[in-house]
């Protein structure tokens, strides 16, 4: 039997027992048919107030299980209970959701934030990291393959780690593997090696075999260190793109503060340009034979406002990999041009300049065209150019590095292939290429008279260069030893800190003015050669 409340005042101070609220509404119509107004009201409020007591207990009772499941101590009212009880729950189910939302749509693998969390967790451990280089590439052409190959990776990371290393997708081509505090780091190391090197197997997809491309870093981690921070540092690392492939590379917080200094650096570069932070300077290149300067070497210097000169070995890779290389070399050409127009007011006969193009101008399919408007912008006669590309450069695209020779040499500019010997180049590519000037690079020249192996590759070169029937210049020659060496042996040309540093536009043309220093350091006799270089090795 059910027990209805029957209220008098403020309380609650009688029972009814009824089956229901059903007998109180046939009360009602029986007293209506008899003619009891009074009986029938009474009756009607009788089920009224059945039918809101019911409620109520309804109400009380859903109150009660819904604070059982949201945890939470029952409140002085049932609507109280109910109003804690649903924002509990709505906050559990949002929890949810993030949760849910928080793997990524292509992989299904989970995103950077649980990671983190597992990581803040634990406390401690190493954190790998395994990129899949070729992704954006593939985008480029086919982006459902792209996706397809990305499932798979993830798919194959998955199976060699097991369920219970945790894999995260962190970012666009990027999976995070966390190994614990129950792991050493070198035992992670070796697991990530292992790991690179099985990524690598081909791929099968759509019946098309990909090959992949992995790069893998790793970096010990503790809580002194906020996890996200450590994230970054590895991602910024694995984006650098400076390592091989299949190579695991340790990064501690020496290389990561490389990383950051090289962006930095990078930052730098992008405002030196339009800062005129950019100089050249100009190294005499000199005829033994004639005694007289007949070009200089274009080299490009930084003064960083706040670095102060910044070595080129260490500003140019950035600037090549950057992107920044065409904008800067293109400056440099035109720099170098309208300093040589100059240099004909000097009336010492031609003197040409000699301008370093990389590898990555060389892509560029119209850099004849832009050459060839840079003369004429400049008023420059074309034989007075020098164009230095490395023997790496030059051999790497042999079909198209004879293309741009073919075109340069219609033009009248001259070739020179720089740091010969040190490209590991095939001889059949050399010898496909019409270039005008050989250059023996500065390690073969360094003791050279002392160096057995370095004279065997001098006089190998000297010879090759005969043979071809083409210039050969010796450059970074410092003293007057390697100088007398490679004379008696054949090179005429030479370039170094023996005869001149690197010497702004003015002091170049002073130097050209006065050639008597230059002509001190010259010995122009054969015998003389012979006896002072004999003399000096005797010592």
């Amino acid at each position: 039997m059910r027990r209805i409340y029957l209220p008098r005042g403020r309380g609650f101070d009688r029972l009814v027992h009824a089956g229901s609220a059903l007998p109180a509404g046939a009360g009602t119509v029986a007293a209506i048919a008899l003619g009891r107004v009074d009986l029938a009201l009474g009756g009607l409020a009788l089920g009224l107030i059945a039918v809101l007591l019911t409620m109520r207990r309804q109400r009380s009772a859903l109150a009660r299980r819904l604070a059982e499941l949201a945890k939470i101590e029952m409140q002085r009212s049932a609507a109280r209970t109910l109003d804690a009880a649903v924002d509990s729950i709505e906050d559990r189910l949002r929890s949810t959701d993030d949760r849910l939302e928080q793997r990524h749509a292509l992989t299904g693998l989970p995103t950077r934030e649980p990671l983190l969390a597992r990581m803040t967790r634990e406390g401690a451990g190493t954190l790998g990291l395994v990129a899949l280089n070729d992704f954006d590439r593939l985008c480029a052409f086919d982006p459902a393959l792209a996706d397809r190959a990305l499932q798979q990776f993830a798919a194959r990371i998955v199976r060699m780690v097991g369920a219970e290393r945790m894999v995260a997708h962190v970012d666009r081509s990027h999976f995070a593997l966390w190994f614990g505090p129950g792991m050493a780091a070198e035992e992670a190391e070796h697991q990530l090696i292992a790991i690179s090197y099985a990524l690598g197997d081909v791929m099968n997809e759509d019946g098309r075999a990909l090959t992949p491309e992995v790069r893998v870093h790793h970096a010990s981690w503790s809580a002194e260190e906020p996890a996200p921070a450590t994230l970054a540092r590895v991602l910024a690392a694995c984006a650098s793109g400076s390592e091989s492939p299949v190579q695991v590379q340790r990064i501690d917080e020496t290389s990561a503060a490389a990383e950051r200094d090289r962006y930095a650096l990078e930052q730098e570069l992008r405002g030196a340009l339009h800062s005129n932070e950019f100089a050249l300077r100009y190294q005499p290149q000199v005829d033994a034979a004639s005694g007289r300067v007949i070009g200089a070497e274009a080299l490009l210097r930084w003064l960083s406002p706040t670095r102060g000169m910044v070595s080129p070995a260490l500003f140019i890779p950035v600037l090549e990999g950057a992107g920044m290389i065409e904008e800067v070399g293109l400056w440099a050409l035109n720099a170098a041009c309208r300093e040589a127009r100059e240099w004909h007011r000097l009336g010492q006969g031609p003197i040409t300049v000699a301008v370093n193009v990389s590898a990555h101008q060389l892509d560029r399919a119209d850099i004849h065209t832009l050459i060839k408007r840079t003369l004429e912008r400049h008023s420059l006669r074309a034989g007075l150019l020098e164009i230095e590309l490395t023997e790496s450069a030059a051999a790497a695209d042999v079909g198209r590095a004879e293309r741009l020779f073919e075109a340069l040499h219609g033009l009248g500019i001259h070739i020179a292939i720089d740091d010969f010997g040190t490209g590991f180049s095939s001889l059949s590519a050399l010898r496909a290429l019409a270039f005008d000037k050989i250059k023996i690079d500065r390690q073969f020249v360094t003791d050279v008279e002392r160096r057995r192996d370095s004279q065997a590759i001098c006089q190998s070169i000297i010879a090759l260069a005969r043979g071809l029937g083409i210039r050969v210049i010796a450059e970074g020659v410092e003293r007057e030893e390697e100088y007398l060496w490679l004379r008696r042996h054949g090179c005429a040309e030479f370039q170094g800190y023996y005869f001149s540093p690197p010497l702004s536009g003015a002091e170049f043309q002073s130097f050209v003015r006065n050639p008597a220093p230059l002509r001190d350091r010259l010995v122009l006799d054969a015998r003389q050669v012979q006896s002072t270089l004999s003399r000096r090795l005797a010592r």
